[in-house]
């Protein structure tokens, strides 16, 4: 795996992994399927956001154009990207096509981005190589 010395994530506590946090809220909060898609988003989590099912992503230009309008349409709000899937952190094949379109994409529209993978239960930033992971999460926003 590639490590990207741009963007590092900084240590927990930090808006960086709040942020990443609630990727992973978003994703195990609102996907109640046992077998759902895997979705490329683009924005904010618990925000607003661009989603596209990931299967659009026919080849590496194809995916590297999708994420440079993507990023470039929110390129005032340094928006991260993220890939929601199924199973485990344990890197796989959409992960890396997907990194990759995204590494190139922001060099081609010179956005600030992260491009995180998500999956129910933690995330995992290729460009750093951090991952972390719950076993249940839960929404720190609620009172109780």
């Amino acid at each position: 795996m590639h490590r990207d010395p741009i963007d590092p994530l900084p240590g927990r506590g930090d808006r960086r992994e709040r942020t990443a946090r609630a990727a992973v809220l978003e994703h195990a909060t609102g996907e109640h399927r046992r077998h759902f898609p895997t979705l490329v988003h683009a924005g904010a989590p618990l925000g607003r956001a661009t989603v596209v099912p990931a299967e659009h992503g026919g080849d590496h230009a194809l995916r590297t154009d999708v994420l440079g309008a993507l990023l470039w349409r929110r390129r005032h709000e340094a928006p991260l990207v993220w890939l929601t899937r199924g199973g485990s952190l344990a890197w796989q094949d959409a992960d890396a096509a997907w990194f990759a379109a995204w590494r190139a994409a922001r060099g081609e529209v010179d956005v600030p981005s992260r491009f995180l993978v998500v999956t129910r239960h933690g995330w995992h930033d290729p460009s750093t190589g951090e991952t972390r992971t719950w076993k249940r999460i839960r929404d720190r926003r609620r009172t109780r």
